[in-house]
């Protein structure tokens, strides 16, 4: 990254990789610099709430002795020895999964979910989890549990949810990816607050051992670069026989699609809001930048006429979302409701009462509303580009205040910053958090795009294009306060 000050091998997880493969580090030192990095930022930021390390270690000799076993670089997996965190919503065989609440099972996991294992088998070692809200449900990384944590740009913000966690060990460079999900926004809110690049594969790209939120949450990482974010991808997406559904296969690994050439591309920029709630100026403005960044590169640009969500649905639509994330409250196994922050309880028992003629209504309301947005990309753009949220990152503590107090209501914050996301986990289309600007007061702003039904190859040369055009303004004009700190 040009300007960047961070030293190789840390800047990315594929550059770390090859390190690791031409023997100028070893697992081992990668992991010891991880976790030396954890213990020096951590307690600023509160980010990683458990993590073994001398199993870690151990993991990360196992990756030496299969690297100087090899003879041929090439039959190596492509991450081997990279460490890389875990979210605390998704279980890891041996671990404990608390779900950043008091209410969760104290026994370890009985098996990984399929992203954990599919990492590993790219190589990954995997090393501690990263903070999350009690059973991700808002937009902030802040519980009961472990409590809040704090944007590397500025402690005195939230560095957005539920990927919260791993997005502030990525941007105080203490890894160089993390995985996290994204079911209203989750990847990409902390890609916005933390300035760090946060893609969501279309619906059914990753499997899953079972559909969360009727397939609206899916699996993926916090990034520094486009190249990587396409790389880990390959490395999580697959056909799996076993699933329900499965996403189209590219026509070829999404590795591939970085610097690839574009053809002249149907843009159009949105900033008001599908609720229709106004976007704050520095959103406003990045996405401006943006689109005449794209016109500069040759592509068709237009402002986008009318709001994604016609003014008739948005009741229905907020109406059958927040149904949808009260069911998915619900869905976590070996949970003792009675013990849930309020908030959660309250989503509980508005999904206990639900019926199911009630549930199954509010997805076919979303189903019907997914349709009316998806015939955008059919009816004349390739891409849209809006503002990740429209807000800055909150003050951190905040929003659990908030939401707490409000119990079953909707909280405006929450609902602000998921407003641009939250969209494209219904729809199952492919979308994009770039860090391309800075706010006045040195707060990265994000800004979405979004693809057509199963574009990411599309999306990512796009972004990958951007990339080198606009670079990533964060990292490129100053360091966040934790990493300089530490450095």
């Amino acid at each position: 990254m040009a300007g960047s000050t961070i030293a190789e091998p840390f800047d990315s997880a594929l550059a770390l990789a090859a390190a690791i493969r031409e023997r100028k580090i070893s697992p081992l030192e990668a992991m010891d610099t991880c976790l030396d990095a954890v213990a020096q930022c951590n307690p600023e930021l509160n980010a990683v709430i458990w993590c073994d390390e001398e199993a870690a270690r151990r993991d990360a000799r196992d990756a030496t002795d299969i690297l100087t076993s090899t003879a041929d670089p090439s039959d190596l997996p492509p991450f081997l020895g990279v460490p890389i965190p875990i979210k605390d919503l998704t279980a890891v065989e041996g671990w404990p999964t608390t779900y950043g609440s008091n209410a969760a099972p104290s026994a370890p996991s009985a098996l990984s979910e399929l992203v954990a294992s599919a990492l590993s088998r790219a190589g990954f070692v995997l090393a501690g989890r990263t903070n999350t809200p009690e059973l991700g449900s808002i937009t902030v990384t802040e519980n009961l549990r472990y409590g809040i944590t704090r944007n590397p740009w500025d402690t005195e913000r939230t560095p957005g949810g539920s990927s919260g966690g791993a997005a502030a060990v990525v941007a105080s460079g203490c890894f160089p990816a993390a995985h996290g999900n994204d079911g209203g926004g989750s990847i990409r809110i902390p890609a916005a607050c933390c300035g760090l690049v946060g893609l969501k594969a279309s619906r059914a790209r990753v499997p899953s051992l079972a559909r969360n939120w009727e397939g609206a949450a899916v699996e993926g990482v916090l990034a520094r670069t486009i190249a990587d974010a396409a790389a880990i991808l390959d490395a999580i997406s697959y056909l799996d026989p076993f699933a329900w559904e499965n996403a189209p296969r590219p026509a070829r690994p999404f590795q591939d699609e970085v610097g690839a050439p574009l053809d002249t591309l149907r843009i159009a920029y949105l900033t008001e809001t599908p609720l229709g709630m106004a976007s704050e100026p520095q959103a406003v403005s990045a996405v401006e930048e943006v689109a005449l960044q794209c016109e500069r590169l040759g592509h068709r640009v237009v402002e986008l006429g009318s709001p994604l969500i016609g003014q008739d649905e948005v009741g229905e639509y907020l109406t059958a979302f927040i149904g949808l994330v009260s069911a998915g409250v619900a869905e976590f196994d070996l949970v003792d409701y009675k013990h849930l922050e309020p908030q959660n309880r309250a989503a509980y028992e508005a999904a206990e009462a639900m019926s199911s003629i009630a549930y199954r209504k509010a997805v076919l309301t979303l189903e019907r509303i997914s349709r009316l947005i998806v015939q955008r990309w059919t009816g004349g753009i390739d891409v849209l580009i809006t503002p990740t949220i429209p807000i800055e990152p909150p003050l951190a503590g905040d929003v659990l205040a908030k939401v707490n107090e409000a119990g079953s209501s909707a909280v405006a914050e929450v609902v602000a910053m998921a407003s641009f996301t939250s969209p494209f986990n219904v729809t199952g289309q492919p979308a994009i958090s770039l860090p391309t600007a800075v706010s006045p007061n040195g707060l990265p702003t994000g800004v979405q795009l979004v693809g057509g039904p199963w574009g990411e190859a599309r999306l990512i040369r796009l972004a990958s294009a951007l990339e080198t055009t606009v670079g990533w303004q964060p990292w490129a004009e100053k360091l966040p306060q934790v990493y300089a700190r530490r450095s």
